[in-house]
């Protein structure tokens, strides 16, 4: 996906709701044009009792009076403006931000699975929450701000240089400072590379702070705090020693700057005394100078503004950057002419695959899960079945070779179509914040109550559900509705059982339950992989003692594959894993010796 970078990047996206944001900053001008209206009116309406005092006759009342009504309707109405300007940005914005979020996430549902392996939960919601969430701000408010803060110096110095221009000029010079000082501070390559190192200390400490909450039962149950929790705790400490050196690398640029900027009546105090003793008319000049000192009071306002877009600028572009590195990840292809298939046998022809800059984590693996069978994948940690089993949905695609489902290539088949073949079962069970009922129906958004209660009796789950109080309705998390680890297990499985997809993938989930679940998770999983196209991922071999094909994995490749009582016959590295499986078995705690 090809994107504008930089500034043009953030107006494409500030101006996708253009007559929006141009409304806005076309009534921000007017307010801020309108704000000076009092000043105007102060000022005639002081040299009209200054040349009254002066002379005899008393001031032109009615003519104060309209100065007064001038001042008050030119302040209520650029208070007015300013509020359209804002209901017209804030539309803007959060429409922006809805379809934005909504793209975003739309985007990322559609990535393979390796892309979430390499991009952590908290990077990707830092991207949601925080940078893409910072646009609002840019569009509803400082767009508006950086519209008056524009058109205001405009304005200004017109009125500076209207009264008297060597007073003026005077006031331009300190401003005309403070932009440069600016300049040198946030327009240099170190202001750039502070912005996107803060950007990955943020995203660091999101991530580190996701895998704490994550792991809190663990730091509770052997008493440690977050020191212990040593990742976290220097990321934590790295990201304050980057913001004591981002303060102090542009601490004296904001003195200054603020110091110049708050202090434009010192420049102007020189000159008034120098142009004084030149003066044609001393008195309507030192009417002149007080006016300028006034007023001089209000030029900050504009400029420290435009300091403050200027540096949210460059902190929304970085934001922005890692918004567009996610949008530009690509999803799998897809076929133009996608197939389906009649018969659900799943087949793996001659299948390498290397995860993104690691060795290869399965070489050459052909092997066939016949229809309605049970095939188990075994193998030590990290030898690559949990691999094999996300190549059958394309988590990720073969490097080489072919997965095949009825003999279709599964590249060769739609997302969805293929999605609505496979069912998959974990032992990372995730449930949503939601009820029971609609946590089963993701299975089949399609189906009724009656097909959730039928799946939850299959799953060996309705018994617990009905004991809820709001049965199917109770909303899982909330008010101290918590469910047992195989509770939650069995929930996942009606979900699959109402889905009943025609190949089951099992990331056998019976290996930590305690006796008692594990009989009614076997009990669900009867129903489950009933006439079913079955893999499992097996951690205890006992479970795949009746598989109709066990097939042994070992550093990425298939070196076994046959029924138990073969393989362990075979002497070969099943029957070493089935030797060292039943040893483990008849292992007891023993009693230290005295």
């Amino acid at each position: 996906m090809n994107h504008k970078t930089g500034m043009a990047r953030l107006w494409e996206l500030a101006l996708r709701k253009k007559a929006l944001v141009i409304c806005s900053c076309v009534l921000s001008v007017a307010g801020v044009a309108l704000s000076f209206t009092p000043f105007f009116a102060v000022y005639y309406l002081i040299r009209e009792l200054v040349r009254h005092s002066a002379a005899a006759g008393a001031p032109d009342t009615a003519y104060m009076i309209r100065l007064g009504v001038l001042a008050a309707g030119g302040a209520a109405a650029a208070i007015a403006l300013n509020f359209a300007a804002l209901m017209c940005s804030h539309i803007a914005a959060f429409t922006t931000l809805y379809d934005l979020k909504l793209e975003f996430t739309r985007h990322i549902a559609r990535l393979p699975l390796g892309f979430h392996s390499e991009n952590s939960t908290g990077k990707l919601r830092k991207v949601v929450d925080e940078n893409i969430e910072k646009l609002e701000g840019f569009i509803a408010h400082q767009l508006p701000d950086l519209a008056g803060s524009c058109a205001m110096p405009v304005i200004t110095l017109v009125i500076l240089f209207a009264f008297d221009w060597r007073l003026g000029l005077a006031s331009l010079l300190p401003i005309a400072v403070s932009y440069l000082i600016q300049m040198a501070a946030f327009g240099s390559r170190n202001a750039r590379i502070f912005v996107n190192k803060y950007q990955r200390s943020l995203e660091d400490m999101n991530s580190a702070a996701v895998e704490y909450v994550r792991g809190i039962s663990v730091v509770k149950a052997f008493n440690q705090t977050i020191y212990s929790f040593r990742k976290f705790h220097e990321i934590i400490r790295a990201y304050g020693d980057f913001c004591r050196g981002y303060t102090k690398e542009f601490e004296i640029f904001m003195e200054l700057f603020m110091m110049v900027i708050n202090h434009v009546y010192l420049f102007l105090i020189p000159v008034i005394i120098f142009l004084s003793g030149r003066a044609g008319d001393y008195g309507a000049f030192a009417f002149t100078s007080v006016f300028y000192l006034i007023f001089s009071v209000s030029l900050s306002t504009p400029f420290t503004k435009l300091l403050y877009v200027s540096q949210n600028g460059k902190m929304i572009l970085s934001g922005i950057e890692r918004m567009d590195s996610a949008l530009d990840a690509q999803p799998l292809a897809e076929t133009p002419r996608p197939r389906t298939v009649k018969e659900f046998s799943v087949s793996f022809d001659h299948v390498s695959f290397a995860y993104t800059g690691d060795a290869a984590a399965l070489r050459d693996v052909s092997f066939a899960a016949p229809q309605g069978k049970v095939s188990a994948l075994v193998g030590p940690s990290g030898s690559g079945k949990s691999t094999l089993a996300h190549l059958i949905p394309r988590f990720y695609d073969a490097g080489q070779g072919a997965v095949k489902i009825g003999g279709v290539d599964v590249r060769d088949m739609s997302s969805d179509y293929l999605m609505s073949i496979v069912s998959f079962v974990f032992q990372d069970v995730f449930l949503f914040k939601q009820s029971i009922l609609n946590n089963i129906l993701i299975g089949n958004k399609n189906a009724g109550r009656e097909d959730v209660i039928a799946a939850a009796k299959a799953a060996q789950c309705h018994e617990f559900v009905q004991a809820l109080p709001k049965g199917y309705d109770t909303v899982i998390g909330t008010k101290n509705i918590h469910l047992s680890g195989g509770e939650r297990q069995r929930i996942v499985i009606a979900r699959a059982i109402l889905k009943n997809a025609p190949i089951i993938v099992l990331d056998e989930a019976t290996a930590f339950a305690d006796p008692e679940n594990e009989q009614k998770i076997q009990k669900a999983f009867e129903e489950l992989l009933r006439d079913k196209t079955v893999i499992i991922i097996a951690h205890r071999l006992s479970t795949v003692r009746g598989a109709d094909k066990i097939l042994v994995i070992d550093k990425g490749r298939l070196v076994e594959e046959g029924v138990h009582d073969t393989l362990v016959k075979a002497a070969g590295r099943y029957s070493r894993m089935w030797e060292q499986y039943t040893r483990a078995l008849n292992w007891t705690l023993a009693r230290p010796v005295e």
